[in-house]
């Protein structure tokens, strides 16, 4: 390993780290990674006339005056940022799940904000290279990093647990998810839970959701120090969902006082995510009035359970992520809304392996038994089980978008939801 050298170039004679020259700084220590389409050393030319103080590359057919020759970039750089986060000395939040994370991670952060410079995970960097980056953005004056850790195969988990060595750790739920790399729901289990093992080890204290059986029976066999979100202090916390029209509320009852918030998030199905954001936000010391007031600022981004209204239509936007769980969960509380026109748009999930057609199969009959205006499906997975169901089926996003233009929606409550790759955000504009 390189650390020592890479480290005093990292903090003496650069402005950064960069992967992709296409975003690169100037002053940026570049590391030449690869890909499955790609060798990032035919890039290590092209960042240093761009401006990169040096490149880290693993190819001596590479090898200029500045360039840093080692065995494997990769490893390099999680040995960087396992030694920064060292060296910055703060607290770790770590956070996994089948869902919910991302939103759990942002509340966490509004929250903890309150009390303390936090640093975290922003958009989807939150893999074996994107979780290294996210440590090595950080500040020197940041007093806590929360970082989301996915993963698509057994293993990854403990690795990023081995990069960031967090001291806290969640796991949001456990559902059907990444198939395709796990291979099924106890796999998904035993991959999630890699993040118990880490805070075993290192007498790491687990946050967790004491309404969930597969969680509860892990946290007993694997964690010695638990904190549970119904008593995150000692102290009774309840935190459940109200009666509201499309956004969810949520009643909070704390030290015999009771708080209602409206929050900007869309479905019942982000409980779960409020009530471990203020669990957290009680266990690590932030008062319940910082906490209510966090809860109803926040405002989710990036196409996750956003409620948006156009000249046409009012759209709810949830196509960062799907999976037969969280597919379920947002169907469920789009079903119980009130409106005069309801459609939905659905687009494949993703990294099912071989349940995909079963798992798109059972969502379509499931679909079947609710009443909806129009059903615009979109992929090939749902393409291979659609049959003669009726719905109207669309290759991709663009010829869904063509149909769009020549066929206008409007006057319609709009479910979208899809995986990522679906790139579903790109029709918003046409609704």
């Amino acid at each position: 390993m390189y650390t020592d050298q890479l480290y005093r170039i990292f903090r003496e004679e650069s402005s950064g780290v960069s992967t992709d020259t296409r975003t690169l700084k100037k002053g940026q220590l570049f590391f030449a990674l690869w890909g499955q389409n790609f060798n990032g050393n035919e890039y290590a030319a092209e960042a240093l006339d761009k401006g990169a103080s040096y490149a880290v590359i693993d190819d001596p057919a590479y090898e200029t005056d500045r360039t840093i020759l080692v065995d494997d970039c990769l490893m390099e750089l999680q040995g960087l940022a396992q030694h920064y986060r060292k060296m910055l000395g703060v607290p770790v939040l770590a956070i996994t799940g089948t869902n919910g994370k991302t939103t759990t991670r942002e509340l966490i952060a509004e929250i903890m904000s309150k009390k303390l410079r936090v640093h975290y995970t922003k958009g989807n960097l939150n893999n074996e290279i994107g979780l290294p980056l996210t440590i090595l953005s950080a500040p020197d004056n940041a007093e806590m990093m929360i970082l989301e850790m996915g993963a698509s195969h057994s293993g990854e988990i403990r690795t990023l647990c081995n990069v960031a060595r967090p001291d806290y750790g969640i796991i949001t739920n456990i559902g059907t998810a990444h198939f395709e790399g796990f291979g099924s729901l106890e796999g998904v289990l035993k991959a999630k839970t890699e993040l118990y093992e880490h805070l075993r080890k290192i007498n790491g204290i687990a946050i967790y959701d004491d309404r969930n059986p597969h969680l509860t029976r892990k946290i007993y066999r694997l964690v010695s120090r638990g904190v549970p979100y119904s008593h995150p202090t000692g102290v009774e916390l309840s935190v459940e969902a109200l009666k509201s029209e499309m956004n969810l509320a949520v009643r909070i009852r704390y030290l015999h006082r009771v708080y209602d918030i409206q929050t900007a998030l869309f479905g019942e199905y982000n409980l779960e995510n409020v009530r471990a954001a203020v669990a957290t936000g009680l266990f690590l010391g932030v008062g319940i009035d910082d906490i209510v007031e966090a809860v109803g600022k926040y405002q989710p981004g990036n196409n996750r359970s956003q409620v948006k209204t156009t000249d046409n239509n009012t759209l709810i936007c949830d196509s960062y992520n799907a999976n037969p769980t969280s597919m379920r969960a947002a169907l469920k509380s789009f079903s119980e809304l009130k409106a005069g026109r309801k459609v939905l748009i659905l687009g494949d999930m993703l990294e099912l392996g071989d349940r995909s057609e079963e798992e798109h199969l059972k969502l379509l009959n499931e679909i079947e038994q609710v009443k909806y205006e129009k059903i615009f499906l979109v992929g090939t997975e749902f393409g291979k089980v659609a049959g003669d169901k009726g719905f109207e089926l669309f290759s991709d996003v663009v010829q869904l978008s063509d149909h769009l233009r020549n066929n206008p929606v409007t006057g319609s409550l709009i479910l979208i939801k899809g995986s990522r790759g679906m790139t579903l955000e790109k029709i918003y504009e046409l609704l």
